[in-house]
């Protein structure tokens, strides 16, 4: 990293992505029926995949949000991926004209109640994907790495130390 650079904009950017991530997962992940639900209203996954995917995605959000947290190596990759993903299939509801929740913070979301718009959804979307080419482009420009897996577990259980009298 450069001298003189603050670490400050880098962080805050990866921790906010973070944040939107792991809300996002963990509200669909407190009702995966109704998510289920969401995800069939677009018509793409087949019936027998939808409770799979229902509580497979949002798990991937949150792995990958709390490796970006931590800034493991390869979470920014997932993020990246299941925005690209998150923004096709904005697009196709779009295209097709469907008028469906986006399901992106699951079936409480305040954007299913107050109307039924996939645009808003594409746009933010869209802001997270800058947000994505920030956080590629602080890396390359300043030299910051992020920690391999193993690196990052090491260094959680460094840290967490039961006391000496606790028995397991």
């Amino acid at each position: 990293m450069l001298a003189r650079t603050p670490r400050w904009p880098y962080r805050l950017a990866r921790w906010g992505l973070a944040a939107v991530f792991l809300w996002a997962g963990a509200t669909k992940l407190a009702d995966p029926a109704a998510f289920a639900a969401l995800i069939d209203a677009y018509g793409i996954v087949p019936a027998p995949l939808l409770r799979p995917t229902a509580i497979g995605l949002p798990v991937v959000e949150v792995i990958a949000a709390l490796g970006l947290l931590a800034d493991i190596r390869g979470a920014l990759a997932v993020i990246s991926g299941l925005t690209a993903v998150f923004v096709a299939i904005l697009a196709y509801g779009i295209r097709m004209g469907l008028d469906v929740d986006c399901g992106c913070f699951g079936p409480d979301d305040i954007e299913s109640r107050a109307y039924h718009g996939l645009q808003a959804a594409l746009y933010r979307d869209l802001v997270m994907a800058a947000g994505i080419a920030f956080l590629y482009g602080w890396r390359c420009v300043c030299s910051v790495r992020p920690l391999p897996a193993w690196d990052a577990w090491l260094r959680l259980v460094n840290h967490i130390r039961l006391p000496a009298s606790t028995t397991i």
